[in-house]
């Protein structure tokens, strides 16, 4: 049996990732293609009852109080296993997104980045790796705005990944998931992710207030510290 292709899908909270997906996959499973979803969260999500009526094999895993992007690493493997137990010809990895420092991409593996037009034409630059090292960006809620501001949008997006391809979707009607469906069929097939990389390094923060610390004042900051500096003091 031929091993899975595997694609990361990454982005802000609600641009509508699932609602991509989901209609992505749809096309895919038109063609035969046995697709199914990894869903990486932390608190709590729906999204596994929205792929169930979609008629997708879905898991969720919740990171709770550690970092996704950590909690996502020391798990995709066992999700990729899971595909592979289930027959699956694509597996989707989809992330929660909470950070725009987010780094869920691995190298020989199809990375998604989903971005919502409405956040604003300056939005791409404000996003880090899960937008600058993807490999395509879905565009959506592109039907909302004028298509001054669709151009402008693709435009800023070209300035921060000038290599990605550009996709606008529509989750809600499912224009454009043929062209989405496209690129996910073209996914490199992976066998395993013993000794691959992460694109990108995680958030880096190693300090009291990441293993519990509650207390304000110089004396608790430690390990890695950034401060700002004011113009106004020497």
């Amino acid at each position: 049996m031929a091993p899975p292709r595997l694609v990361t899908v990454a982005g802000p909270p609600s641009v509508g990732k699932t609602s991509v997906i989901s209609r992505a996959l749809a096309v895919l499973r038109d063609d035969g293609v046995a697709a199914g979803v990894v869903k990486f969260d932390s608190l709590s999500t729906a999204d596994q009852d929205l792929y169930a009526r979609a008629g997708l094999p879905s898991r969720v895993g919740l990171s709770g109080g550690l970092c996704p992007d950590h909690f996502f690493v020391t798990n995709i493997e066992a999700c990729l296993a899971w595909g592979e137990r289930r027959g699956l010809d694509l597996l989707v990895s989809e992330s929660a997104g909470l950070c725009n420092r987010c780094s869920p991409h691995l190298d020989g593996v199809l990375a998604v980045c989903v971005v919502d037009v409405l956040a604003g034409i300056r939005t791409p630059a404000k996003i880090g790796p899960m937008l600058r090292l993807a490999d395509l960006v879905v565009v959506t809620k592109g039907d909302i705005v004028s298509q001054a501001e669709r151009e402008v949008f693709a435009f800023n997006l070209r300035l921060a990944n000038p290599r990605a391809a550009t996709v606008f979707c529509n989750g809600i009607t499912g224009q454009g998931a043929m062209e989405v469906a496209w690129h996910l069929a073209r996914a490199p097939q992976v066998e395993t992710l013993d000794g691959r990389r992460l694109r990108f390094a995680m958030p880096s923060a190693v300090c009291p207030y990441c293993v519990g610390e509650t207390a304000i004042g110089d004396v608790h900051h430690r390990g890695n510290v950034k401060r700002m500096r004011f113009d106004d003091l020497p």
